[in-house]
């Protein structure tokens, strides 16, 4: 009998992905680095299971569009509102004082603007996925405070549209006058749409009352919202992350989320696990094994200085030392979109490939080792929960989609 010898690949990189995320979860770890632990494994430094890492790049670029997507239907303007001055400030701030953190470093070393600008965004990111999972475990994601860092978290994952503009426009991507008009047209249409959408009362998205009744026509459906959007801001010469953040919010505002969520959650699972994978095959072993002393120190800065950095911001924001420096800790890891930023860093040729290296191991390694440094901060600490830190002015905890159930009329937010 025949079998395709793409098949048994398949079915061994599955099993390992299987295997190390059974690990994980009973050690009650984020699945999200098992995948990365997964990619590394399977990749071409670890068993060589894959080699094709350009095709496993693409496919992980829908993961990112669908993380978009899903963060978009977590939005809540009237909530964000409510907690702007620790969610937008707090970033904000982070932002800012990451980059001049990494500006002392570029002097030294004779970087060019771009590039310390770059690295500064790079690090000043978290990881949604981790601290959700984290936050989720231990119960802080239904207080308040928690809602406080999931706002933050959410104007992180906002910030990454301008982030990556302005990386485009350092890296010396040329904008004609045609381009700047369709973008410009672009953009003026989805904040139109969205400005409609979220000023009226209620509205259904065309034909959604027909789709809810059939599962199968809820998945297409719910596709083609998403990447519909993105195909829209594509040809608009804008980012695809940003159609279907757009996207996310219009189904929040027209009260289809239930259904959206449902049909979409498979995918979102498995092109965001392609993500995390075609993040962990480019995580070279042999260049890690080959300057272990500089990858670990950097990892070890990062930790040290994102933890008392973002401490530092959130006592001035009138959290407690304690509470401060805890939250400074869950915050304290390279998020997932900092891939993305780096991966246009290095097409645009502001980092070289050994840049490129470093900056791809430092990310993964300090997820990996992330919840084991917030647990340590955790005990060090002496921190059971965030229940003693100020109030933000939420009068309801903003659960995400993904941690309740809803009913067909219920607005997620």
């Amino acid at each position: 009998m025949h079998i395709d010898p793409s098949l048994p690949v398949l079915v061994a990189i599955t099993g390992v992905i299987l295997f190390i995320g059974l690990l994980l979860q009973l050690i009650r770890q984020p699945q999200v680095i098992g995948y990365l632990v997964a990619g590394v494994a399977i990749g071409p430094y670890g068993f060589a299971l894959l080699t094709d890492t350009a095709l496993a790049t693409r496919l992980g670029g829908f993961g990112v569009v669908l993380l978009l997507f899903f963060v978009g239907m977590e939005v809540a303007p009237r909530q964000l509102v409510s907690v702007w001055r620790i969610a937008v400030i707090g970033t904000l701030f982070q932002v800012g004082m990451s980059v001049a953190m990494v500006l002392p470093l570029g002097i030294w070393l004779d970087w060019p603007v771009e590039r310390v600008v770059l690295l500064g965004f790079v690090v000043s990111l978290s990881s949604t996925a981790v601290i959700i999972k984290l936050l989720r475990d231990t119960g802080e994601i239904n207080q308040r405070e928690g809602q406080d860092i999931l706002g933050i978290l959410l104007v992180q994952d906002l910030i990454v549209i301008p982030m990556l503009i302005i990386i485009g426009l350092l890296g010396g991507e040329k904008t004609g006058l045609d381009v700047f008009l369709y973008q410009l047209l672009g953009a003026t249409v989805t904040v139109a749409i969205l400005v409609w959408a979220l000023s009226r009362q209620s509205f259904h998205l065309p034909g959604a009352s027909i789709v809810k009744q059939d599962l199968e026509l809820q998945v297409f459906a719910a596709l083609l919202v998403c990447l519909g959007f993105s195909l829209l801001t594509g040809m608009a010469h804008l980012s695809t992350a940003l159609g279907a953040f757009a996207a996310g919010i219009l189904v929040t505002a027209a009260r289809e989320t239930q259904w959206v969520h449902h049909a979409l959650e498979p995918f979102r699972v498995i092109f965001v696990a392609l993500f995390f994978v075609s993040i962990g095959l480019l995580v070279d072993i042999p260049f890690i094994i080959s300057h272990a002393i500089q990858v670990i120190s950097l990892v070890a800065i990062v930790l040290v200085s994102n933890t008392f950095l973002n401490g530092l911001i959130l006592r001035m924001l009138g959290y407690r030392w304690r509470e401060s420096l805890y939250a400074g800790a869950l915050l304290a890891q390279i998020g997932e979109f900092s891939f993305v930023l780096a991966a246009v860093g290095f097409t645009s040729h502001i980092i070289s490939d050994i840049a490129y290296q470093y900056t791809i191991a430092v990310i993964a390694l300090s997820l990996i080792v992330s919840p084991f440094w917030i647990q340590g901060a955790r005990r060090l600490l002496h921190v059971s929960s965030l229940v003693t830190a100020p109030a933000s002015g939420i009068s309801e905890p903003a659960v995400p989609a993904k941690e309740r159930p809803q009913t067909d009329s219920d607005h997620q937010h």
